[in-house]
């Protein structure tokens, strides 16, 4: 009998082993830590278009790290205009070193603020080669924020806290995004509605195609919050080239709730390439605390209105779907290396043609870029590159209705605007030959990774 019961007790101890642990190597249950660190740049460093002469509000570098679901998942956002090319490589590659995973299961999202500096290691190497170093922004110091935000991710790593319920919920935001391109009678863009727009008679335009609504992912360990992402789409400027860092009425937004209801805040610009909140905004400087009101309190409806779902590892799955996106035809690479290499030229132009060469070079080889999807449960968060039009986030909501499906853009800075196919017939400065490096083809390379991704 005694050895019948020590049998018994050895094979519930396998069986204990084997349903604590999937195939996957998936724990019951999925952990999460946040982690923050000040991403503020030093003073007389370049901002995306002028130096820095003073810290207004500091800008951060925020996340979550995801254990338990595989190799650790890590999700960051940054109060940066841009993360492109070997900027992208570097911050991947030495986070996914800090969390022990791989560089595809982290994503580097910027909020795109223009008083905040930019990053782009490839042009900077370029720039470099031809005695212009510095020129885009200061090189020694996004190395040590790299550093930095993977000694955070790795101190975060020791600390997580088990994911047993999600909170899913969805805010209107009130007059803030409005669409930027307004077109004319032959169908083409005959006004660009800027972030701050002084004319009246273009501020009185519609509204036009938006996302007006806020989405809200609330992760819990019982009734405890650990953390909270939002996703909203709209340019984030109120007004700028002050030389003062600052993370715009979004990122003011964030702070705030983050201050009242104690809870991590990580929020995501989705796909606000074409949005801004110029027909709301004359580029008042008090303007900035009203547009970061009316998101404060869209966060704040979103909130409000969860529905809390309980969650194992099981209900969390990371695919990527890497793409090459069409090159734009107007880049020239004889023309951008001379550019680059004339000495007469502004330096700012030959940095621009720099992040162009990069680009074309990456296109040329065959690089890929990684979109992403995270899904928990019903809920679905897409990942995707560049300064994305907010038709692509509407038609992945459509492409599953049936789910809470969110968006991140800004990720790959590195085309720069990406458009809708009918964009790149009817003009406007998105999708110019200096804002955007990719073609009208790009439509369908997205729209069918994101069908693939949605399912």
């Amino acid at each position: 009998m005694r050895c019948l019961i020590s049998l018994c007790l050895s094979l519930a101890a396998v069986l204990f082993v084997f349903t604590s642990v999937d195939a996957a190597g998936k724990s019951e249950s999925v952990e999460l830590a946040s982690f923050a660190i000040d991403a503020s740049p030093p003073i007389g460093s370049p901002l995306a278009y002028d130096p820095v002469k003073g810290i207004q509000t500091p800008l951060s570098f925020k996340g979550v790290v995801l254990t338990g679901c595989g190799k650790p998942i890590v999700l960051c956002a940054v109060d940066w205009i841009g993360i492109g090319n070997e900027g992208q490589t570097v911050f991947k590659e030495r986070i996914a070193q800090a969390a022990g995973t791989t560089s595809h299961r982290v994503v580097v999202h910027t909020l795109h603020q223009h008083d905040a500096p930019r990053c782009d290691f490839s042009a900077e190497k370029l720039m470099s080669l031809h005695g212009a170093s510095g020129v885009g922004f200061d090189p020694a110091f996004m190395r040590q924020v790299v550093e930095r935000a993977a000694n955070a991710v790795a101190e975060a790593m020791k600390r997580t806290e088990p994911v047993t319920q999600i909170g899913l919920g969805s805010g209107k935001v009130e007059k803030v995004a409005s669409n930027r391109r307004i077109l004319g009678p032959d169908g083409k863009v005959q006004y660009t509605r800027w972030t701050a727009t002084g004319d009246p008679k273009i501020r009185a335009f519609p509204v036009g195609t938006i996302d007006p609504n806020l989405k809200l992912i609330a992760f819990y360990n019982q009734e405890k919050p650990l953390a909270v992402l939002t996703f909203y789409a709209t340019h984030p400027q109120s007004y700028y080239r002050t030389g003062l860092a600052n993370p715009d009425f979004p990122g003011m937004a964030r702070n705030a709730r983050e201050k009242k209801t104690g809870v991590p805040h990580i929020h995501f610009n989705g796909a606000g390439g074409n949005i801004g909140a110029g027909k709301w905004n004359d580029g008042s400087h008090e303007n900035r605390q009203v547009l970061a009101d009316r998101v404060e309190a869209g966060m704040k409806r979103a909130w409000e209105d969860q529905k809390k779902y309980p969650v194992t590892a099981a209900d969390f799955k990371w695919e990527t779907e890497p793409v090459c996106l069409p090159v734009a035809s107007h880049l020239d690479e004889e023309k951008l290396l001379a550019k680059l290499k004339d000495k007469t030229v502004k330096a700012s132009d030959r940095f621009y043609a720099a992040k162009h060469l990069a680009w074309l070079r990456r296109c040329k080889a065959g690089d890929t870029i990684d979109i992403a999807c995270l899904s928990i449960k019903n809920a679905r968060i897409l990942y995707m590159p560049g300064e994305l039009f907010v038709e692509y986030q509407l038609a992945a909501q459509k492409m599953r209705e049936d789910l809470f499906v969110c968006m991140a853009a800004y990720g790959e800075y590195a085309p720069g605007y990406i458009g809708t196919e009918i964009a790149y017939s009817q003009g406007g400065y998105e999708t110019s030959n200096r804002a955007s490096r990719v073609s009208k083809e790009v439509e369908k390379v997205l729209m069918d990774a994101m069908r693939k991704l949605l399912k």
